[in-house]
């Protein structure tokens, strides 16, 4: 009887890309799954949850993204100063006026592993409040390799 073997990937083995997600009129939670999928590497066929498989996200429009229901004044974020009584709690509302870059980060963070790993995938993430962002060389790049791998298995395929 024949075994069948698991293929185990090696590091260099894994290709990164860089995706660009526009948060203008998405929800938040439905945004930061997305963002996280993409940061782990589920959406690929070789996907491994031990291994930093993820690519990099480039998020833009933070600050015109959208929630559902009373959350601009009902959801409250926690944050202590380190002293005696220090607890700060600011809400969802005020922290999209003033730090709307946070508030991607936190839902993203929430939803990637507690761990080493999970620190690690976090670094990949970039948020932007407006439209600009300075990643546009490795976009493209990212999109030129992509082209050029869909050239080369269309010519095999022929």
């Amino acid at each position: 009887m024949k075994r069948m073997k698991t293929y185990s990937l090696k590091g260099a083995e894994i290709e990164k890309r860089w995706h660009v997600m526009d948060a203008d009129g998405q929800t938040l939670g439905r945004l930061a799954t997305q963002v996280a999928n993409l940061l782990m590497g589920k959406h690929k066929p070789t996907y491994s949850r031990h291994l930093d498989m993820g690519d990099y996200v480039v998020v833009v429009n933070a600050e015109k993204m959208r929630v559902t229901g009373n959350k601009l004044e009902d959801k409250t974020y926690y944050r202590h100063t380190g002293y005696m009584g220090g607890i700060k709690e600011t809400t969802l509302g005020a922290m999209l006026q003033r730090r709307p870059r946070r508030v991607v980060e936190l839902a993203v963070r929430g939803m990637l592993p507690r761990n080493r790993l999970g620190r690690q995938l976090f670094r990949h993430l970039k948020v932007y409040a407006g439209p600009d962002h300075p990643h546009q060389a490795q976009v493209n790049a990212s999109r030129k390799r992509q082209a050029a791998e869909a050239a080369t298995s269309t010519e095999k395929s022929s």
